[in-house]
């Protein structure tokens, strides 16, 4: 990871800089290109939207490392919401979900027993949820919490795995093997160069395991913007007679909707991941940092809407 992207990271987490961002009105604007309102009725206003371009999402409820078990159990009923309302919508009920969020800086058992109430309204609706992976520190601890959902819910769960840690390899093996569903990402957390790969080589191991999954994996989400590798994705299933059907594109709100829309018309399956919800900070703050010119941008609207 580049030392300005550690800067930008390092900046955000200053306590100043946070009650700056989540107390000026005018940045809570520009939080709004890249999150889909406060609320689960706003994200399903916005779903529909995008269901009319023939375009799915998968809905997340921003939040994460909650503290007690009320709190977990708040997001549970949250998200059981979500996946109700989707179905009631006729939108695909699809959801990303951080175990932190469900209790894990509590206990693995609390995390399995929220995740499991989860699945089962995913199960009932004939939804989906995503394990969402978070900072390095929980791999482990995720990886065992999925392998124990995906043998009880099958393809109701499914992973995401970040090509950045040196590990991922391994880990792409084993959920080929047990055919779960992953979605590759190339990682947003600020990780210790011991476990993690620079820019250059993180697009290295994003191109050998995308192919790996394409070829091998059951409905891999390609999630990434770089239209490079996009291309390479289509290529690459081209020759392989890898047909659309077998994979998705996954994007994020607010970023490429163009290029989102481009593929889609194409025939080629597209999903938008779409989070809501009020604690939205480390979430943009991820986001900004994944390009430091983002930054400066930033800094100069809010600059610019302060005066």
């Amino acid at each position: 990871m580049s030392l300005s992207r550690k800067a930008v990271l390092g900046v955000a987490d200053i306590p100043q800089v946070r009650k700056m961002f989540e107390t000026n009105s005018k940045a809570r604007e520009m939080v709004g290109r890249f999150v889909a309102g406060d609320t689960a009725e706003e994200a399903i206003a916005v779903a529909l939207g995008f269901k009319q371009q023939g375009i799915n999402v998968t809905l997340d409820l921003l939040g994460e490392n909650v503290n007690s078990e009320e709190a977990a159990s708040m997001a549970v009923v949250s998200y059981a919401d979500v996946l109700r309302q989707a179905a009631a919508a006729e939108i695909e009920p699809n959801v990303s979900v951080k175990l932190t969020m469900l209790g894990m800086d509590l206990s693995d058992e609390l995390t399995r027993a929220n995740l499991n109430r989860i699945l089962d309204v995913a199960r009932e609706v004939n939804g989906f949820v995503r394990v969402d992976m978070e900072g390095s520190d929980y791999t482990d601890r995720t990886l065992a919490i999925f392998r124990d959902a995906h043998d009880e819910y099958g393809d109701h769960v499914g992973i995401v795995l970040q090509t950045m840690l040196y590990r991922t390899g391994e880990d792409v093996l084993e959920m080929i093997e047990r055919q779960a569903r992953v979605r590759l990402v190339k990682g947003a957390y600020s990780e210790p160069e011991t476990l993690a790969m620079g820019s250059k080589e993180n697009d290295a191991a994003y191109r050998q395991l995308m192919r790996m999954l394409l070829k091998k994996g059951k409905y891999p989400a390609i999630a990434t913007h770089d239209p490079t590798l996009i291309d390479e994705a289509i290529d690459y299933a081209r020759k392989n007679q890898i047909t659309p059907d077998r994979f998705e594109f996954q994007m994020l709100y607010g970023v490429r909707q163009n290029e989102q829309e481009r593929l889609r018309s194409k025939g080629y399956n597209m999903r938008v991941y779409t989070p809501f919800g009020k604690d939205w900070y480390p979430y943009y703050s991820r986001r900004i940092a994944e390009r430091p010119a983002n930054a400066f941008f930033v800094a100069r609207q809010f600059l610019d809407r302060s005066k």
